[in-house]
């Protein structure tokens, strides 16, 4: 069966949303939250939150900006793959979706240290650190629910490797470190969540792959788009 490669502006489109999703994604927890959250330290976070509140509005903006880059991206990636193999394509996009679903309800964990950390008259029967703790608590449940989300994007991943790799409008490469960073995103949520002892003990490297493999993916559609003549590649 020969399958029918998009065109060369749907898949650069998808590039770019999917370059957009990693940007947006990088922004809000690294160069937003992971300079503000000071470790275990909940006075010390409630410090740098309230002291840089714009900053961290700015992040969860840009958590918002991914999620709906990250729709467009599957949607477009179900039709992209649909003839590669339209059952994998689909039980795909409904992994991501539900990954999506899943950081769209843990993103409402950000607006409680906003509120907590305002002058609310309904808070004054809670202390200043009560606040603190429960700030800090808001945005560890976060980074739970963040894991949550990314057991179903790694099985979105791995899947998107397999359609890539069998796909031949697409170097097989990018299949297998797409499968690579999907592989990497299921084990590493799985140990936060199940065995947090062991994931402590885990190089932080270990995430490298799913930025190598996603950013290759996206840079190779936006640049050079989708071509038949990679099938015997």
């Amino acid at each position: 069966m020969t399958e029918a490669a998009p065109s060369p502006s749907v898949a650069r489109l998808t590039g770019a949303l999917y370059l957009g999703t990693i940007v947006f994604g990088l922004f809000a927890e690294v160069g937003s939250r992971g300079s503000l959250i000071a470790g275990n330290d909940a006075a010390a976070t409630a410090r740098a939150i309230l002291a840089n509140e714009g900053l961290f509005r700015a992040g969860l903006v840009a958590d918002l900006a991914m999620l709906a880059c990250y729709v467009a991206v599957t949607t477009l990636f179900l039709g992209m793959f649909r003839t590669v193999h339209a059952g994998v394509s689909r039980m795909a996009a409904a992994f991501s979706l539900i990954g999506i679903a899943v950081l769209a309800a843990d993103t409402l964990l950000l607006l409680v240290p906003l509120r907590l950390l305002t002058t609310s008259p309904f808070l004054v029967a809670l202390g200043s650190s009560q606040r603190d703790a429960g700030t800090l608590l808001a945005l560890k449940v976060h980074g739970d629910g963040y894991d949550v989300s990314l057991v179903f994007f790694g099985i979105y991943c791995l899947m998107l490797g397999w359609l890539a790799w069998r796909s031949g409008f697409l170097p097989k490469v990018i299949g297998v470190l797409m499968t690579l960073a999907g592989a990497c995103y299921v084990f590493n949520s799985i140990a936060d969540l199940a065995v947090p002892a062991f994931a402590r003990m885990l190089s932080p490297h270990l995430m490298d792959p799913t930025i190598l493999g996603e950013a290759a993916l996206a840079l190779w559609l936006l640049v050079f788009g989708a071509k038949r003549s990679l099938r015997d590649r």
